[in-house]
């Protein structure tokens, strides 16, 4: 059969049965196409044929040789041994296989065959000699000249490489390609060839150059269809009806409200609401990331925007990722907003029914103007008066289709996002290419720096009773574990460190995690930031928004399991009073990646510079979970690696988006994917 479509299921293809389509339907293939656009995750380059004088111990290489004697089969405690003798002009050589004696009747003697696989060093009676373990087999017959650059895909158990390589091979020389999707002209003007020859070079490249050439055409199309389709967003959020936003704002004057304020803004914090104000001014509708460190001031400034809208007859609702930062926040705005006159309420999963009732109708009539909750303002019985604005705190912990939620309860409301999770400029132009990013890259005044350091849980009786003298002084400290309970041990976990302090402190010692019933939370965080509990023990729940300036002490037990970003955003919760405070890492991780990892941290407070290694480190799959933004995967790029791709990839999304690109009949094909990418975007896959 030829000429299969892209959508096609993979029983199709040759050698494909049953049970061989549900071992791909594991690795998430299904069609054709998902096949194909299953990447390698490496290569072996075979091109390189050696000698067999040629080869060192402890290497993969490739052999041209011819058999020399029969194949010898031994069994040894239930092991089947198979060995086979080669040899070329320059020496000889062994090869082993293990429990596969089908092998002896694929070898003829005096038969030349190209073999690869690890080269290992033996010793027989004092004499060192070389084998060859399991090595992958070809018949020298039927090399494809040129063709030696082999790929190594991630599969799982009961799918070979070469098994694999097969269902490539033969879906290569039967699927019909798809069309290319960019226009023509921008090919041209980036220099990229065709998606047929791309996919065929980055399975089976014809050399090196092939390669790197197929994979920055397949690269720069995913990150120019992530950028198209954000744009694309981002127009039809801002557009509406001639261009212009219907939300109507006149008054303009925040005075008032900093007046009232125990503090000063900052240089960044001022520039970042005058960003604002010419947004919420202007014809177009607000679709703004604030980016600011722990502690730099981004939820004043926020509550200033809602300030200015409320003003001008609107409501503003702020969403945040967990139940104690949203009755934080609505303590903290609630206080400033009421001698205004604001009426502020919560609305929150943990609240009574009459309370909830009580919520519902303040929002609906409009006499609540600020509405501060957590998910729990998407759902369909809240309905707003007159939204203007719409706040998510802590980006990155909700998907698009959630924000795209709370968008559409108003009729186009502003949106205003905040992030305390400083994101590589790189990875924002990505996850945020539709919104405009503002920093807020100054810090209050009086805020210090925390004394970091890292050790290995030999320190644990000392950091006891550091915790003690902390208590002592009248100072409370914060213990993060990453398990809730870990029966065999290998992390610590919050429930048997509890135990473990409690039995050694002298001081009140309480337990908060994410299985907690919310109410029992809250009581807990509660006392904790009234003094009443001086040692809390946790799961990440603590990571963002909790704020005691008494804490002067943050201990991170197996750190390891964190990323760079997330160890900043933790050791942020001490530090915010007058008082010097301390971070301690525990790891007993000593390999190279941890150690630079913890330096790292150790050495920097700049949340951003820590975020660009976090990056690098890590990768941007585990920066904090791409999935949570509701963007696809991405199959190929890597956003560390590929930075100058994607900026070319932006550029043209942005030339592309700036023309009515949709209704040239040669970008059908492009709109249908792009529309496609959205939906997939509001259903968080």
């Amino acid at each position: 059969m030829s000429n299969l479509k892209w959508d096609q299921p993979v029983t199709l293809v040759k050698n494909i049965g049953a049970a061989r389509a549900k071992l791909l339907e594991g690795l998430g293939i299904r069609t054709i196409g998902e096949m194909l656009e299953h990447f390698p995750r490496d290569y072996q380059d075979r091109s390189k044929v050696l000698k067999i004088e040629e080869l060192l111990p402890d290497t993969v290489a490739t052999i041209e040789a011819k058999i020399s004697d029969t194949p010898e089969i031994t069994a040894i405690k239930g092991l089947i041994i198979t060995k086979v003798k080669v040899k070329d002009e320059t020496g000889s050589l062994e090869l082993v296989w293990y429990n596969q004696p089908y092998l002896k009747n694929n070898f003829k003697k005096g038969q030349t065959y190209l073999f690869t696989g690890k080269v290992t060093e033996k010793s027989l009676k004092g004499k060192a000699s070389y084998q060859m373990q399991a090595p992958d087999c070809e018949e020298r017959s039927k090399i494809i000249p040129g063709r030696r650059i082999l790929p190594v895909y991630s599969l799982k158990a009961g799918l070979s490489q070469k098994i694999f390589r097969g269902f490539i091979k033969e879906a290569l020389a039967v699927a019909e390609m798809p069309e290319d999707l960019l226009p023509e002209g921008l090919m041209k003007a980036y220099e990229l060839p065709s998606r047929r020859w791309s996919i065929v070079n980055i399975h089976f490249p014809e050399n090196d150059q092939a390669f790197f050439i197929a994979r920055k055409a397949i690269v720069f199309e995913e990150l120019f269809l992530m950028q198209l389709s954000l744009l694309t967003m981002k127009s039809a959020m801002q557009n509406t009806g001639e261009g212009k936003s219907p939300i109507d704002i006149i008054r303009r004057d925040e005075t008032k409200l900093l007046a009232a304020l125990p503090f000063e803004f900052t240089d960044g914090q001022r520039r970042v609401l005058d960003e604002i104000k010419e947004d919420i001014t202007s014809n177009k509708i607000m679709t703004r990331l604030v980016q600011g460190d722990v502690g730099s001031g981004k939820t004043a400034v926020a509550m200033a925007a809602a300030y200015l809208v409320i003003q001008n007859g609107y409501q503003a609702a702020m969403m945040a990722p967990t139940e104690v930062l949203a009755r934080q926040h609505y303590e903290s705005v609630s206080r400033y907003f009421e001698p205004f006159g604001i009426k502020t309420v919560i609305l929150t999963g943990s609240i009574n029914k009459n309370e909830r009732k009580e919520a519902l109708e303040h929002i609906k009539s409009g006499e609540a103007s600020m509405i501060i909750g957590t998910h729990a303002l998407i759902q369909d019985k809240v309905i707003y008066n007159k939204l203007g604005l719409v706040i998510t705190d802590e980006q990155h912990r909700f998907g698009v289709q959630q924000r795209s939620a709370l968008f559409e309860k108003g009729e186009i409301p502003h949106v205003l996002v905040m992030s305390a999770t400083p994101i590589p400029r790189t990875l924002g132009l990505i996850l945020y290419g539709d919104m405009d990013i503002s920093i807020i890259d100054s810090m209050p005044p009086g805020r210090q720096s925390i004394d970091t350091f890292c050790v290995g849980s030999g320190y644990r009786k000392r950091i006891y009773a550091f915790i003690q003298k902390e208590a002592d002084a009248g100072r409370q400290a914060y213990v993060i574990c990453p398990a809730i309970d870990n029966e065999d041990g290998s992390l610590e976990s919050v429930t048997q460190y509890t135990k473990l302090l409690k039995q050694n402190l002298n001081c009140r010692v309480e337990a908060v995690h994410g299985k907690m019933p919310a109410g029992d939370k809250q009581i807990i965080m509660d006392e904790f930031k009234d003094g009443k509990i001086q040692t809390l023990v946790s799961t990440t729940v603590v990571e963002v928004g909790v704020n005691v300036p008494n804490a002067t002490l943050m201990v991170i037990e197996n750190a390891e399991r964190f990323g760079l970003s997330q160890l900043h955003q933790l050791r942020g919760r001490v530090g915010r009073g007058s008082e010097k405070s301390y971070c301690i890492l525990v790891t007993d991780n000593r390999s190279k990646v941890c150690k630079a990892r913890m330096k790292a941290i150790t050495d920097n407070q700049d949340g951003f510079v820590l975020s660009e290694l976090d990056l690098k480190l890590r990768g941007p799959g585990d920066f904090f979970g791409v999935r949570q933004h509701g963007l696809p995967e991405m199959m190929l790029a890597n956003l560390y690696q590929d930075m100058e791709v994607l900026k070319q990839a932006q550029q043209a999304a942005i030339e592309l988006s700036e023309g009515n690109w949709m209704e040239a009949v040669e970008n059908r094909g492009l709109k249908e994917k792009v529309l496609m990418y959205l939906s997939r975007c509001a259903a968080g896959m």
